[in-house]
């Protein structure tokens, strides 16, 4: 039974999800093409009918994660988003949790096109800080930017240090816990004219 270009498409989009899971609970090298298109309900065979290599999924599956992070976060308030990333459930919910957090340390030893879709990713989050903040001047601007990227490295680095620790471990929270008081701490600081 010959399949339609629009289910082929829907099925596509079906295995770059599951993929954009998979990755992060399990990193890049922890997931088959075998074991990935039988968790999407397909043959081996199939997959390459629609991506060239496995490098190729990983780049689509991290840009579908960060999508997956922005609709999840569109239009929140930066203090409720930190305590939300900084959470214990955030940092237990590592298959749909964010990507950044999940594959960062892994996408730095894949090829370029994974780590041009992390780049992508983090430019576009980047980009929402911008548009929500608003700055008219170029130095307030690039001193946003500058804030925004203290901002990501600390709360994804503070989930990344959390979950390399025993989920029971008292340091695990203790990490989660300190990193949210200072962002917000800093978030609340006046800023300098």
């Amino acid at each position: 039974m010959k399949v339609t270009k629009a289910q082929a498409q829907a099925n596509r989009a079906h295995i770059v999800e599951t993929a954009s899971t998979l990755f992060r609970e399990r990193g890049y090298d922890g997931v088959g093409v075998a074991d990935l298109m039988a968790a999407a309900g397909f043959t081996h065979g199939g997959f390459y009918k629609h991506f060239g290599s496995k490098a190729d999924l990983m780049a689509e599956a991290a840009a579908c994660g960060f999508s997956q992070s922005a609709a999840k976060t569109a239009g929140a308030d930066i203090a409720a988003f930190i305590k939300q990333y900084l959470s214990r459930e955030h940092r237990d919910d590592v298959g749909t949790g964010c990507t950044m957090a999940a594959l960062s340390a892994d996408a730095a030893r894949q090829p370029k096109q994974v780590k041009q879709a992390f780049a992508d990713g983090i430019e576009r989050l980047l980009a929402s800080f911008e548009n929500e903040h608003g700055a008219r001047k170029v130095a307030a601007r690039r001193e946003a930017r500058a804030r925004a990227i203290d901002a990501i490295a600390q709360v994804v680095g503070a989930v990344m240090l959390s979950r390399a620790c025993p989920d029971d471990s008292p340091l695990a929270d203790e990490i989660l816990d300190a990193c949210q008081s200072a962002a917000l701490s800093r978030l609340c600081a006046p800023k300098k004219p």
